[in-house]
């Protein structure tokens, strides 16, 4: 297993992946290329064995982390530590099993766990961050104007310095519904003829039937990832999704998949048909009432995909409580979900603001005795 560092074809620096632009910037030539130069300049610079060349994909070694785990009785939830050698520096990574896409803390190269993301781990497709740190430290702001009870530490300039954009895994099931439904409609009519109410009820058979394209139906596939966070920023448009290249991880952090999608497999089915059975029913048209007798919906194709989707995060753990707080935007549209600490004294200070000139106008009203 190896870590990969994409190197700029110009000084040999490392590139990172730059959302506005949509392309790769060197942060030390301030170089830029597209992923169809890069792909052109790959193969050149690895034909020449043993050399590395500008524009090359550098390599480091991995080992597994074992000498601590004698110590601690091993990982918690069985998850093993391993060790990476920074291509860069040489420095040691120390990651997680799941961690696909990291840095080095030595020299800031963006570095890839090329490993991780190899046989039936290598993703189908990548969406790639369209928003930028800046924009998403922007947008978190924005939303914190309305916050007022939140503690000044969670939006500190060195808090806001931690957000990290993440490429989350998650499946994608596709399929063709075939659904059919059957049922009675009842349309009333009431009217008023002198001192008697007339209600003319009648009643119509319905029919409805069609076939449904369903596409990219997302599952987070990761266990540690917190549910709310990464359902929270959903939904994401899957029309501009990419073919899975590793060249969009730099600069980013990435986690592989440790569920699979034969966990998903019922539930998913069940929301499927469930869906285009409403979806038929919508279509029905203007009745009182709907009594549905029959409904099918067969799924045929089913298809499931593996695709990293991006999330910008920023956490806080409250070290009295051990609560966890979090700020969670979505990647591609902004979207933004969260878990906020309530700062106490912003409460009282509040409530006093509210509540004293309150009792001093009644006192002064004779309200209160």
């Amino acid at each position: 297993m190896a870590t990969v560092s994409i190197k700029c074809p110009n000084c040999g620096g490392g590139l990172q992946f730059d959302p506005a632009a949509q392309n790769y910037e060197c942060e030390y030539c301030l170089s830029r290329f597209t992923q169809e130069e890069l792909e052109q300049i790959a193969p050149e610079a690895r034909s020449e064995s043993g050399t590395e060349k500008p524009g090359s994909i550098q390599e480091g070694e991995a080992i597994e982390k074992e000498e601590a785990d004698s110590d601690t009785g091993g990982q918690e939830d069985g998850q093993q530590a391993m060790i990476y050698t920074c291509p860069s520096c040489g420095a040691e990574i120390v990651t997680d099993d799941t961690t696909a896409a990291s840095f080095c803390f030595y020299c800031h190269n963006p570095v890839i766990l090329q490993g991780r993301l190899e046989g039936k781990y290598h993703p189908d497709y990548v969406l790639p961050f369209s928003i930028d740190k800046e924009k998403a430290t922007e947008i978190f702001l924005g939303w914190l104007k309305k916050k007022r009870f939140v503690p000044s530490y969670f939006y500190a300039p060195e808090q806001i310095e931690k957000m990290t954009g993440v490429y989350f895994p998650y499946w994608l099931y596709s399929c063709q519904v075939d659904g059919k439904l059957d049922g009675e409609g009842t349309r009333l009519r009431v009217w008023q003829a002198g001192n008697i109410q007339y209600t003319e009820t009648q009643k119509y058979d319905v029919s409805r039937a069609g076939t449904m394209d369903i596409d990219h139906v997302p599952r987070n596939a990761l266990k540690k990832a917190d549910k709310k966070l990464v359902e929270g920023v959903m939904p994401f448009d899957t029309r501009t999704i990419k073919p899975f290249s590793m060249g969009f991880l730099s600069g980013f952090f990435a986690e592989k998949r440790d569920m699979e999608r034969e966990q998903f497999q019922s539930e998913v089915e069940q929301e499927v048909r469930g869906f285009a059975a409403e979806s038929l029913k919508s279509s029905i048209g203007s009745y009182n009432s709907i009594n549905i007798r029959n409904h099918e919906a067969r799924i045929r194709g089913p298809k499931w995909e593996y695709a990293l989707l991006p999330v910008w995060t920023l956490t806080y753990r409250e070290a009295k409580t051990g609560n966890i707080y979090y700020f969670a935007c979505n990647g591609q549209s902004g979207k933004v979900c969260g878990k906020l600490p309530v700062d106490k004294r912003k409460l009282w200070i509040f409530f006093g603001e509210i509540f004293v000139p309150l009792l001093a106008v009644l006192l002064a009203a004779g309200y209160i005795i």
